[in-house]
């Protein structure tokens, strides 16, 4: 059973005792602190992929994005993040932004999601112009992605841990393998990963 969240938002609820078996962040640091706080498994604590970036506009739009620069154009009036706060794909897209130089001349045009997921529907939906999402959710077909220049934002390090109170630890050992290893990697190559470490 999935459950689909900010990474902060679903640290602090696992945290205060919601049901989980494992958690998947993209941000290293709150798999860390939830190591630190025992809520997590000291030596689950994995790195099993990098994250990416991409500006996305929906399919039949009219608009044609190529680089973060366009953002700023009178045609686009609203922009989806997820955010910063607490959603690691909201802080590097605020991050990606900034570095570009452009983060004060779109700052009014931003619509902040809950989660990197609903930053994409704003966008699929057509409640927004684009957004800048994680490249894993912009192969959906409704959209038109473009890699965001990675060097604009710091690694996104998606880590995984297993709940300490979990019932299901030798199943969550076994998966935790199986997404670390040669087969899982091939799913997450497939929806626009990279290795954190080589082969």
């Amino acid at each position: 059973i999935l459950v689909f969240g900010s990474s902060g938002a679903l640290a602090a609820q696992i945290e205060r005792g919601a049901p989980a078996d494992m958690f998947f962040s993209a941000d290293q640091g709150y798999v860390q602190q939830l190591v630190e706080r025992e809520v997590l498994y000291r030596g689950s604590d994995q790195v099993y992929a990098l994250g990416y970036l991409s500006l996305v506009t929906r399919r039949g739009s009219g608009l044609t994005l190529r680089r973060l620069d366009d953002l700023t154009r009178d045609s686009v009036v609203r922009i989806a993040i997820a955010n910063p706060t607490h959603a690691p794909y909201g802080r590097a897209a605020q991050q990606a932004l900034r570095r570009a130089r452009i983060w004060e001349l779109v700052e009014p045009k931003v619509v902040l999601g809950e989660n990197v997921r609903q930053a994409m529907q704003f966008v699929t939906t057509g409640s927004v112009e684009a957004g800048i999402i994680a490249r894993s959710l912009a192969g959906d077909s409704t959209l038109v992605a473009v890699p965001v220049d990675s060097t604009l934002y710091d690694p996104i390090l998606q880590t995984v841990g297993i709940v300490r109170r979990t019932p299901l630890l030798d199943l969550a050992r076994r998966f935790l393998a199986f997404v670390t290893g040669t087969e899982g990697w091939v799913v997450m190559q497939r929806y626009g990963f990279a290795r954190a470490t080589p082969p």
